[in-house]
């Protein structure tokens, strides 16, 4: 199967719980009115859009319709839709340099991180490039052990120390290797505390510190990785972290095992950072760069059914 096969199969339950009930509303309207939009903005909040996004995406269409003056549902449906591409935004490519580029990963606990870097490792490979895996995620054994059985999988190198060292130190140490043995890229994997605790952002900070310092010629992006299933605890995540860290893009995970995929359209909107690799399964090929209208295709193809 196709990595567009896996994505429409991994959007059926957001479909189920966003889409359908979207498509239903449509279909039994014959004119667009004020209960019309009350009904559309509930059925978008239940499906994880949030009440801001989804207050946004119905006053664009009130806007469209009355400047098109369009009154009847099924050219109203067609607009909806285009506002949803619009929504849904540009996707963004991983911003990589000529020489060494060093990818922070960060996120809390559980979302798939270390999986993430893992499949982000191999995707790369993939692209012909020389990738090193850096363990700072000392504060738990079993991150480094994980992110072991990935460079391994992998067959890239890892430069690790004990449990408890200083994060830190880690990444002074894998910056020196990896440019020593000249990689490409260079990915550190972070703790994954909460992100309101003051630790993290000092941690944070620290390492970036290191990388500006040893590599201050070095392309730089950090990732948060998100579980799309939290929905929109996902969204109060990614801002508490933004205030910890210069976020450049967002890693969703777990597509496919949820109906709260409505959050990708609040994400854009609300936080204006790009998602640059979405995951819809387990495989090691179903974490892939994000492709916004390959998204929209899937999501939208055989609506009506």
């Amino acid at each position: 199967m196709g990595f567009f096969d896996k994505l429409k199969q991994g959007l059926k339950k957001t479909k189920d719980a966003l889409l359908k009930p979207v498509n239903d509303l449509f279909a039994s309207y014959d004119k667009v009115d004020e209960d019309f939009y009350e009904e559309l903005c509930d059925l978008l909040i239940m499906a994880d859009v949030g009440v801001e996004t989804s207050d946004y995406l119905v006053d664009q269409l009130r806007q469209r319709l009355k400047e098109k003056k369009i009154k009847e549902t099924s050219e109203a449906r067609e607009e909806f839709k285009a506002i949803l591409v619009e929504a849904v935004g540009e996707g963004g490519s991983l911003n990589l340099g000529d020489d060494l580029s060093v990818i922070l990963v960060i996120g809390v606990n559980g979302v798939g991180k270390t999986t993430s870097i893992g499949k982000i490792t191999h995707y790369l490979t993939e692209q012909n490039k020389k990738v090193m895996l850096a363990a700072a995620d000392t504060f738990r054994a079993a991150a480094a052990e994980q992110l072991c059985i990935w460079a391994e999988r992998n067959n890239v190198p890892i430069i690790r120390q004990n449990e408890g060292a200083d994060p830190a130190a880690v990444v002074f140490d894998a910056v020196a290797a990896a440019k020593k043995s000249n990689c490409d890229t260079l990915i550190v994997d972070t703790a994954g505390r909460l992100h309101n605790k003051k630790n993290l952002i000092d941690e944070l900070a620290k390492i970036n510190r290191v990388i500006d310092r040893e590599a201050p010629n070095a392309t730089r992006e950090t990732l948060l990785v998100l579980d799309a299933s939290t929905g929109q605890n996902a969204l109060i995540q990614a801002k508490e972290f933004g205030k910890a860290a210069n976020i450049t893009g967002l890693v969703l995970t777990k597509l496919d095992g949820t109906a709260k995929g409505g959050i990708i359209l609040a994400i854009k909107r609300e936080l204006g950072i790009p998602v640059k690799f979405i995951g819809v399964g387990e495989g090691i090929d179903d974490l892939r760069p994000f492709e916004p209208s390959e998204f929209i295709s899937a999501f939208f193809e055989d609506s009506n059914d």
